[in-house]
Formats: C-alpha cells, structure tokens, sequence
C-alpha cells in the first residue's frame, strides 16, 4: 500500500515531522478591526508608524549630512581618515538592527523595542528601529489587503526620504549660516535632530492604542542557529551509506526540531544566500556622504539664483526619491508590464546595480575633469615662485643658484599682480637661493633658504633709499577644502587687528608683518571690522569664492577705510557643483529600483516569526557595504577618480553574479511556509522517521 497519497503538484517533496514538540508559543489575541484612513483599506495605525519614520530619519540623515565636514573642518581630520570614521559609524548603525530584531521577535515585540530601545538612545536605538519598523506596519495589514501592503511600503520609503530631504537641506544651514562661539554652529545642527527623535517618540505613542501588536513568538534567533547547527552536526553523524539520503541538509534536523520550524530556516536561508552580493551595491550608495560630499568641496556652488554648501548637495537624493518613486510605480513599471516583460522584483534589483555602475562611472569622468583644473603641483627638487612688488617703482629681479647660474630674470612693477607662478629646478631638496634686486639706481643681494615641493612669494618693499625682500610660503593646494582662505601683510607702521571668521580677531603686526591663512566662508566681505590702536575702520574684501585663496596688502587709511591690494594665492574653483547632478540622478533611480524594491522582497519572503529578522539581515548587508568603503579608504591608496572606477567595476562583476543566482532563485509563496498541508502521518517502523507530504514547485 502507497503510503504517499498522489497529488496534483509537479512534485512531492517529504518533509520530516519531528516527534517533540516545542513548549506552546503565547495565544494569539482576538482579532479586533482597527480603524481605517478615509474609509480606505489602509489601517489608520500605520500613519503614526509613517510620522514616527519621518521624524526619525529627519534625524538620523540630519546628523550624518554634516558628519563629513564636522570631521573634515571641526576636528581636522584628513579625507581618508573622515570617510573611514564616517562609513564606520554608518556600518555601526546597521549592524545593531539584527541585535534589535532578535529583541523583538524574542523577547519584546516590535513595538516594545520601537518604544523602549529604539528611541531612547540613538546609538543603539537605530538598530532598535530599522529592522522593527517597517515590518510592524507591514503587521498592521490583513493578509487580503497585500496590494496595500506593498504600497505602504513605497509610502514607507518616501517618508524616509521626506524626513531626509528636509534634514539634509536644513542642517548644512545650521551649520554654515548659523555662527555659535565664532565658528561654524555645529552644536545646533546635532541638536535639531536630537530634538525630532523625541518627537518620534511622542507620535508613535500616541497611536499605542490602535497598534495590532503580534506577541513575541520565542527566541527565534536561537532557534534558527541551534537547528542549522544540529542540521549540519546530525549530517555528518549520519554518512553511512545505509542512511538514506534526505531532499534537503536541513531535514537532518528533523529528530529533534518540528517541520514548520525547518520549513521555515528552508526559506530564510534561501534568501540570505541571495543577500551575499548585496553589500557591494551599499558601498556605492552610501558614499554620497562621505567621497561625493568631498568632491563637491572642490567644486563651484554657486548656481546663480542660490549658493550650495556642499554638504547641501546631499538633497539631490531624497528629493529625486519623492519624484521617481511615484514615476517608477505609476508610470515606468506599468508600462513594461503592458509590453509584457516581467519585471520581477529580482530583475529591477539587477537593473539597480547596473544604473548605480554608471553613476560612479560618471563620478569618475567628473573628479577628472576637476584634477584638469587643479594648478599643477611642485615635484621632487622643484618649487613654484612668483614675485610681489610693493615698492613704488619697478624692481628687476634675477633669482641665482648655487652655482650663480640664473633660475628666474623679471622686471616687476610696482603693484602689479602676478598671473602665475614660475616653476624653478633646484639641485638639492632644500638650498639657499640668492635674488639681485635692482631698484633705482640700487644694487641688492639677498638670500632665502627654501625647500622643495613648496610655493613660494617673494615680497620685494622698499623704505626711502633702501630695498629689502622676505619669502613667504603659501598654501599652494587647495588643502582648504572648498573654503576661501585669506591672508593679510600690513605696511603700516602700527598693528592692525582683523575680525574675521571664527577664532578671535586676527593680528597682523606692523612694519610687513604676515598673518597666517584663515578659512572664511564663502561670500561677500564688503566691511570687514578692523581696528588700530584705538580706531575703528572697515575693510572691503569683496567677493570671496569657493576654493580661492587670497592676499590682502594693506597699503594706508584714508577717510574711506582702510586700503587693501587684493591678489590670488589659489583661483577659484571653476567646475559648478551642478556638474555632479547626473551622477546623482543615475543613482537614485538605482536606490529606488534596488532599496525600495529589495525592502518589500524581504518581507514577503520571510516566514511569520521571521520577519524582523530578515529585515535586519537585510540591514545587515548595509553595514558590510559601509565596511568595504571604510577597507578601499584606508588601504587603497589610490587617487579618486582611480577608486571610483574600482567600486563601478566591483558591482558589474557583482550585479553578474547576482543575475546568475537570481536566474535560479524560486520565490516563495505563502502556503509553501505558513499553511503546511494538513495530511495525516503515517508511522513507519524501524530507522524511519514520520514523513508527510507537502506540495512544492521543483
């Protein structure tokens, strides 16, 4: 007698039924009908979920959009060094969600953790919160409403980006515009999104009572661990060749764990194979913080009609959000379904890696035509010179080495700007170089010692009958990352204090004294405060751009102010950061292709108990991306337009391998996990175990 009734399915697949049982999970609650929105189908308890989200992204994006420059300008940390900090911290961030998921399906519940853990510390409560908050509203639905389900969550993620484009284009202002103890006001741009976080808080309580609330369904986290490792262990127990083979590794773990329990690490470990390649695409992405923010440091942001700061070029992504996504679902998906391609949730994944290749591909093209602009830079036994003359007549200057031989022969009005810097070849690293100045009818020597790989300006001043010189070394690279720096030498013959910038006022002592450079930012200086001895006098600076160094000579006072001789150390950068708006585009049509549609393919992958779980898994593969930037930054070592193209043709070969893996995959459905059918076992006598039928695809 056949034991196995025959079915209607392609195939039986036999899936061992565990003679234990585990202890009894908690009683469901009686199912109540919770309020709708405008007599929709959409439970009204998600809108607090949706404000509570805005709120908390406004938080999380608001900090991070300025954590770069806060690193790069407050602490004075390098560019390498600031990214690796950054992508660290970020990586942090989605680590701890799968710390919060096993809260939450253990112990719990996903709105005790949302409540309790996820905003009452920031650190941790963002791991609290992303892998509980999408899948508790997703709870919020009944299953016959899965098409509003999935809608919720492209709502889910434009409340997402609401909140970050709101943040992202306001905290660059606090910053900048806003000035605290002199400088920029980086105590209120962290305090304005500490203070959403507790309006997170008090929204999402405030829906406490409509929540449908799921109890905790045990310590699933170390259910799946113990099974898979008593799988594995019970698999290599059993090779001898009389045991007969089982259809999966993990029905080896049917002595001693229940068939729904298998049935369900069947199904998550079926897509945490397909999460592998995922991390390279998050690298890409999340270094619009970190390496895009520091290429539009270099760049021009003045648009004409508004001045960008460049962390502010961070908005470009939320904003694109809120308008492909609407685009993409509306318009876009629906018109390649009428062509009839299926467009599965895997295949737009791929297309978003593909979109995201392109976007640092032109990331690259951009960096290169920003190096094209850069002023080339001294090498081994080189140095740049140029010669200022603040006498009041011409000065020939012939610059000699050390075997008399002339380096450099010019003849230098008075107050006539430089247009460029000479390049001189030196016969050692560093050596002292002789000037012949002829002034009038005067004769003078004079020598300087220098070093290679520098900038140098001559500054040639004359006193009645007597000419002198001093060297001066300037900045020479736009090592002031974006910011306008300027710099003053003081003829008169009393000290002149400068209020300028953060710092204090600035002293430039009488008699030729130079002050040190100082970062400004940018724009117009029409009366900058200065005082002598006892007297008050304004200094117009003008304009001052993005990347552009300056030297102010003052010269005399009249009844206008002080008099100042304007002149470039550095020129503006030249390149607008509106230059970098393709890569962007390119890659946010790829988060939204890949993020949003990779977020709803989680969730309707995951089993019942595992929901969080998976999310924070999915998480998790963020938090390696973040990992990969942070290794390429410290140990690469390669020059930025070089490191794009790297990361553009990792995630080619990934998006490949992803397709290929894809190509195979057979997502799940509800009834293969949730609905196990409900056929009597049979016993089977000896070394069997109870086996029932289950129908699958093959």
């Amino acid at each position: 007698m056949n034991l196995f009734q025959e079915n209607d399915s392609k195939g039986t697949l036999f899936s061992p039924v565990s003679t234990e049982e585990l202890p009894p999970r908690p009683p469901s609650p009686p199912k109540k009908s919770s309020p709708k929105i405008c007599g929709s189908s959409y439970p009204l308890s998600v809108a607090f979920i949706v404000v509570n989200e805005f709120c908390e992204r406004f938080s999380y994006y608001g900090m991070k959009a300025v954590l770069t420059l806060y690193f790069l300008y407050f602490l004075h940390w390098n560019e390498n060094t600031s990214t690796s900090v950054y992508h660290a911290f970020s990586s942090l961030c989605y680590f701890t969600p799968i710390l919060g998921a096993a809260i939450a399906d253990s112990w719990l519940g996903k709105f005790k953790i949302l409540s309790l853990v996820g905003l009452s510390l920031i650190a941790l409560g963002t791991g609290g919160i992303k892998p509980c908050v999408a899948a508790f509203g997703g709870d919020q639905f009944e299953e016959k409403h899965a098409e509003e389900r999935t809608r919720y969550f492209s709502v889910f993620y434009l409340s997402i980006n609401a909140g970050s484009l709101i943040s992202t284009f306001i905290t660059p202002m606090l910053r900048g515009d806003v000035q605290c103890f002199g400088e920029d006001c980086y105590a209120l741009a962290f305090g304005v999104p500490g203070l959403l976080m507790v309006v997170a808080l008090v929204v999402f309580a405030m829906g406490s009572k409509m929540y449908k609330k799921p109890p905790p369904e045990g310590n699933i986290v170390a259910q799946v661990i113990k099974c898979t490792w008593f799988a594995v262990a019970n698999r290599f127990k059993s090779r001898s060749p009389d045991i007969p083979k089982r259809p999966h590794w993990l029905d080896w773990a049917a002595e001693k764990y229940p068939r729904q329990l298998i049935a369900e690490v069947k199904a998550l470990t079926r897509v945490l194979f397909l999460y592998i390649p995922l991390p390279m695409f998050w690298a890409l992405l999340d270094q619009q913080g970190s390496r895009w923010t520091l290429q539009a440091t270099r760049m021009n942001g003045n648009l004409g009609f508004y001045v960008l700061q460049p962390d502010q070029m961070q908005v470009l992504n939320p904003f694109l959000v809120l308008i492909f996504i609407p685009l993409f679902d509306l318009v876009i998906y629906r018109l390649i379904s009428k062509c009839g391609i299926n467009f599965s949730s895997l295949r737009k994944m791929a297309v978003g890696m593909i979109l995201a290749c392109l976007a640092f591909a032109v990331a690259a093209i951009v960096e290169i035509k920003i190096n094209g602009m850069v002023p080339p830079q001294p090498g081994s036994q080189e140095i740049f010179l140029r010669v200022l003359n603040l006498a009041d007549d011409e000065v020939k200057v012939v610059v000699l080495g050390n075997g008399n031989n002339s380096l450099l022969v010019d003849s230098i009005k008075s107050f006539q700007k430089p247009t460029h810097y000479s390049k001189l070849h030196l016969n050692t690293k560093s050596q002292n170089v002789h000037f012949h100045l002829q002034y009038h009818n005067l004769s003078v020597y004079t020598e300087h010692s220098i070093e290679e790989k520098n900038w140098y300006s001559v500054v040639i001043h004359a006193d009645g009958e007597n000419v002198t010189s001093m060297v001066v070394k300037d900045i020479g690279d736009k090592t002031t990352n974006g910011i306008p720096a300027v710099r003053f030498i003081n003829t008169l013959h009393k000290d002149v204090n400068i209020s300028l910038g953060a710092g204090g006022p600035l002293t430039v002592h009488k008699d030729y004294g130079v002050s040190a450079y100082r970062a400004v930012p940018r724009g117009e200086y029409l009366a900058v405060p200065c005082k002598i001895e006892d007297k008050n006098f304004p200094l117009n600076l003008g304009l001052l751009e993005f990347g552009e160094s300056y030297l102010f000579v003052i010269t005399n006072i009249t009844n206008k102010g002080l008099q100042s001789w304007k002149t470039e150390d550095i020129p503006a950068h030249q390149l607008s950061v509106a230059w970098q708006l393709p890569q962007y585009a390119l890659v946010t049509a790829a988060e939204v292709m890949f993020s949003v549609t990779g977020l709803e393919f989680s969730y309707s992958q995951a089993p019942s108990s595992m929901k969080s779980v998976l999310q924070a898994a999915w998480l998790l593969t963020v938090a390696f991306g973040n990992i990969i930037v942070l290794v390429v930054a410290q140990f690469s070592g390669l020059v930025q337009w070089a490191e794009f193209v790297l990361f553009s043709c990792l995630l080619l070969i990934v998006c490949l391998i992803f397709s290929i893996m894809g190509y195979y995959y057979v997502p799940v459905k509800s009834e293969d996990v949730y609905e196990p059918a409900d056929v009597p076992s049979s016993r089977i006598e000896g070394n069997m175990i109870n086996l029932e039928t289950k129908n699958t695809k093959l």
